[in-house]
């Protein structure tokens, strides 16, 4: 997944449980629908948290990947 194609990138390096989370919703409220996230993390949980928070709030996961240490994911804000 190219990095131009993201509307906005949230760096969540360094950060524990639950502070990817909170940041993650806090700025996908600030983006405009169907807008492109991508998610910079370095705490393993986000592999299961990023996920379940996508599915609960109805946001698609559109890739997640590891690359060296971080997790990276692209979430696509739900339209509707």
């Amino acid at each position: 997944m190219p990095d131009a194609i993201a509307d906005d990138t949230l760096d969540a390096t360094g950060l524990l449980c639950p502070e990817p989370v909170m940041m993650l919703h806090n700025k996908v409220r600030d983006l405009p629908a169907g807008g492109l996230l991508k998610v910079i993390a370095t705490d393993p949980s986000t592999r299961r948290d990023i996920p379940k928070f996508c599915v609960f709030l109805g946001h698609e996961l559109v890739e997640q990947k590891e690359d060296a240490g971080s997790y990276l994911y692209w979430i696509r804000k739900k339209t509707d």
